[in-house]
């Protein structure tokens, strides 16, 4: 299953369909990279209407990635230009997400105050 499947992607302003599927391809290819399951949630590419807007084309994704929701942000001057940053920045932001529920996943036993077993060297001590 692709993000194709699970992400609604939503265009704001004078978006072409060519525009649109290039920037699901490159989403779609930042998930088939790091090798993680698909993403659910909405993509919304903006075009600006004004002339004198400096980065026209925008991007915000809000996706939910393995229970953790991932917000990313990109603005860019074409639509090309647009989806190679916002495919840096979704895989940059899911390998955090991903690294940070490892390592809570990985955290260490709790201490024994908390139903955890004390350790070999902090049994009762000595005297006692």
């Amino acid at each position: 299953m692709t993000t194709r499947d699970a992400v609604r992607v939503r265009a704001q302003g004078e978006v072409d369909e060519e525009a649109l599927d290039y920037v699901r391809s490159k989403v779609d290819a930042a998930f088939d990279r790091l090798g993680l399951p698909s993403a659910q949630g909405t993509l919304t590419v903006v075009r600006a209407t004004a002339h004198h807007v400096q980065r026209p084309w925008s991007a915000t994704a809000r996706l939910q990635v393995a229970g953790t929701v991932v917000v990313v942000h990109a603005e860019e001057t074409t639509a090309h230009e647009l989806a190679d940053r916002l495919e840096d920045r979704v895989r940059a932001r899911v390998e955090e997400a991903v690294h940070r529920a490892d390592t809570a996943r990985r955290s260490a036993a709790p201490p024994p105050w908390r139903g955890g077993s004390a350790g070999p060297d902090q049994g009762t001590p000595s005297g006692v």
